[in-house]
């Protein structure tokens, strides 16, 4: 069986999306220094691109409603999520929601799942699909917060960057004492890898 893990770019104050997040800014004021700086970096960092490639090798995705589009309560209009018609998943992707609406089919692989019954249920149908490959759970904050409270994430990868954003969507607010033990630590030029395993 995978793991359940995350990945996760994050500021040096523990910010995962900074304030007033928009349609027109997804991550919030400033939140795309947390990300687009090394993400997209030309040329790439090698040691980026090999931590980025292992993180989209999962076999199915969980995300929360907020990282799948900003539409609040009853779905309307033909919203299809932030990526474009061929979003980077290429797997099932399950998304956290308390309105139904029918599966989406996207290029490249992705479909959309909208998941009304929570957390459990939305890992029961990711394992399903995913067999012995892992599942990757994506934002936001509250999506990764339930995970860690509910003891059913197994591992932490976070993406620190040398940016201080002072506010926003904290990710380790309301999650007790998690134990985490490191497993790895890898430099790159404009953001360092750091990897937990949550201790069970």
């Amino acid at each position: 069986m995978g793991l359940v893990r995350c990945q996760l770019g994050v500021s040096l104050d523990g910010f995962m999306a900074g304030p007033d997040q928009s349609v027109d800014n997804p991550l919030g004021r400033d939140g795309e220094r947390l990300m687009h700086g090394w993400r997209f970096a030309e040329p790439a960092d090698p040691v980026d691109e090999a931590v980025m490639t292992e993180a989209m090798n999962n076999g199915a995705y969980i995300m929360g409603r907020n990282m799948f589009g900003p539409i609040r309560g009853e779905w309307h209009g033909d919203w299809r999520g932030w990526w474009g018609e061929d979003p980077p998943y290429h797997t099932p992707v399950f998304v956290l929601t308390h309105h139904e609406r029918e599966p989406l089919v996207m290029d490249g692989g992705t479909t959309f799942h909208f998941v009304t019954d929570g957390i459990e249920s939305a890992l029961r149908q990711a394992r399903e699909v995913a067999g012995d490959q892992h599942i990757g759970i994506g934002g936001g904050a509250s999506t990764v917060q339930q995970f860690l409270r509910a003891g059913l994430l197994d591992e932490i990868h976070l993406h620190i960057a040398p940016v201080v954003l002072g506010a926003g969507e904290r990710l380790f607010d309301d999650v007790g004492d998690p134990q985490l033990e490191q497993l790895e630590v890898l430099p790159a030029s404009m953001v360092t890898h750091i990897r937990y395993r949550v201790v069970h």
